[in-house]
């Protein structure tokens, strides 16, 4: 007797799709047959004829700015969006909630927070800022997946972005607790002495804000990091890389043997600078958009496999500080919410547009996160023993995004008005069904991690 049983899926399995049942039981899965199943019963059974079943994704980027900002997101509405979009677990950022996570009291606070409110997986980052760095190992003993650090301001006051002292003792400490850094990699002497120039100028568009925000300044403070992580021996994770001439930089030194990895995001596979300038402020995000050729360039990086993770930077505001007032991209706040967009971009754009195999797909949002961040095989992969954490799409719908159907807090999304073809049809988190053909039907989360 199965708890759950999804019969006649075609399961997205690390190095083929196969059709075929999944039994689950106690939020397990139990088997994987092309057969075996037939005669089972189970208190409930779904039929996934025609229908895509992948590994849940796990996002893990997310800020969801719980506690102190819970009315630009929140656990409640930002869980939900990600099982809308097919997500089961997620790692919250360590800002831009308040108090930060950067100790154990604060920590604590922010899993007491998201108790009872999110209904997929949930686990945490810690920060690394200069007033932290004796709060390392508690926060690694304390379950934090990993920290986080800006090589440049992040933009939230009480959180500091690192010197290279800072960054230098903390990498020491976290390599010596077996953990790893994730770096915002942009460097703060190229981006404020090129924005102060175009103020100073009155020079304020889109394309203005882009350019004080150029490509160079990720490689200056990824090459920075490197030399550091080589000195340290610290494994590094740089996030939100916006071009293919920054995952080169990261791809060389991967091949001489550093403990390098990196992460894009579907907004620098989907959108330009071009949609900055005809959608405003809910188009920005740091490091800045980039032109089509980029936008080209680091797709032929993500299909030749210089590319580890794929994760949603999902970073909200309220609307009005979003809002372009007098045409001054500078001030509007930074930070694109997609989180429950993903999965979308990458059938539509890298699937049925450029032929992206699914298992590539499964593996950057799911296997590769699961393995980095020391899930697998728990999760990441549809196997048995593994948490039944699952996604079913069926990958021949078109929709157009429409406003009402987001759960953000705040409905607000650079993707209003696309069509996507691979629509999410339900999302399952350790055998539990949340959500199903549009409609949450869990009202909390399943682990905190």
């Amino acid at each position: 007797m199965y708890d759950l049983i999804i019969r006649n899926g075609s399961i997205v399995l690390p190095d083929s799709v196969v059709k075929g049942d999944i039994g689950i039981v106690d939020g397990k899965l139990q088997t994987i047959s092309a057969d075996a199943l037939r005669d089972a019963e189970a208190e409930r059974i779904i039929d996934a004829a025609g229908r895509h079943i992948f590994p849940g994704l796990i996002d893990s980027h997310v800020h969801f700015n719980e506690p102190g900002r819970t009315e630009w997101e929140g656990v409640y509405t930002g869980s939900r969006s990600l099982a809308a979009g097919g997500v089961t677990s997620y790692f919250d950022m360590p800002l831009n909630s308040t108090p930060p996570t950067i100790n154990k009291e604060n920590l604590d606070l922010k899993k007491a927070c998201t108790e009872g409110k999110s209904v997929v997986n949930a686990f945490f980052w810690g920060g690394l800022v200069p007033e932290n760095i004796e709060h390392i190992q508690e926060l690694h003993e304390n379950g934090v997946i990993g920290f986080k650090a800006f090589m440049s301001p992040s933009g939230i006051a009480d959180f500091n972005h690192v010197d290279d002292v800072t960054i230098f003792k903390g990498m020491a400490e976290i390599a010596a607790v077996g953990s790893l850094l994730a770096v915002h990699a942009e460097s703060t002497v190229i981006c404020d002495q090129l924005a102060q120039e175009k103020q100073k100028q009155n020079w304020t568009s889109a394309r203005d804000f882009v350019e004080s925000r150029p490509i160079i300044s990720e490689i200056e403070a990824v090459r920075r990091i490197i030399s550091y992580a080589e000195a340290t021996g610290c494994k590094v994770h740089v996030v939100h890389a916006s071009s293919r001439k920054v995952v080169q930089v990261i791809q060389e030194a991967k091949e001489r043997g550093v403990d390098i990895t990196v992460e894009t995001c579907p907004h620098y596979l989907s959108l330009t600078v071009s949609d900055l300038e005809e959608q405003g402020g809910v188009a920005k995000c740091c490091p800045p958009l980039r032109d089509e050729q980029e936008v080209e360039d680091l797709w032929a990086s993500l299909q030749n496999g210089e590319i580890d993770v794929i994760a949603s930077d999902h970073s909200p505001a309220p609307p009005a500080m979003k809002e372009v007032q007098n045409g001054d991209f500078f001030r509007a706040w930074g930070g694109i919410s997609g989180a429950q967009s993903t999965l979308n971009i990458l059938l539509t754009e890298g699937h049925h547009e450029r032929q992206m195999p699914l298992e590539q797909i499964a593996r950057l949002t799911a296997a590769n996160p699961a393995k980095l961040f020391g899930l697998y095989p728990r999760k990441g992969i549809i196997a048995a023993g593994s948490d039944a954490d699952l996604t079913i799409v069926n990958l021949n719908e078109s929709f157009t995004l429409k406003r009402e159907d987001l759960l953000y807090r705040h409905q607000q999304s650079p993707y209003i008005g696309r069509t996507f073809t691979g629509a999410v049809k339900m999302t399952i988190v350790n055998g539990r069904v949340v959500y199903e053909d549009g409609t949450i039907t869990a009202d909390r989360q399943i682990e905190v991690g």
